[in-house]
């Protein structure tokens, strides 16, 4: 499995997990010229941009080490051009990291961590 087919599947897993604890993924994918959001989703009144990773190995750090102060940046950056342009005013805007560290070809351990980082959109 490549790292593009690697990445893709930790979504799909992600997003299936996000809807299974109540919350509504609006948008995958969603790119604009600061970047791309991996998931979008409502969590009651609240906007929840979801950044993914997903690791075969800790080689290089763990999932949560990848989501550095520079990618937060870029996430908030495209959580405001989101908002604005889908016209939405959230009670709020959340941040969250989905990650998954690769156990077998179908088994992943995922971690949710909501609040993960904040700032203001």
């Amino acid at each position: 499995m490549d790292r593009r087919e690697l990445a893709s599947r930790g979504e799909d897993a992600a997003a299936a997990f996000l809807e299974r604890v109540g919350m509504t993924v609006i948008e995958r994918n969603w790119r604009c010229q600061a970047g791309e959001a991996d998931i979008v989703a409502l969590d009651g009144d609240d906007l929840v941009i979801v950044e993914v990773k997903t690791r075969r190995s800790t080689r290089a750090g763990t999932p949560e080490e990848a989501v550095t102060p520079a990618k937060q940046q870029r996430i908030v950056r495209i959580a405001r051009t989101y908002a604005s342009h889908a016209g939405l005013t959230p009670q709020r805007v959340r941040f969250d990291v989905v990650t998954l560290r690769v156990l077998s070809d179908d088994r992943a351990l995922l971690r949710h961590l909501k609040d993960a980082f904040s700032a203001e959109v």
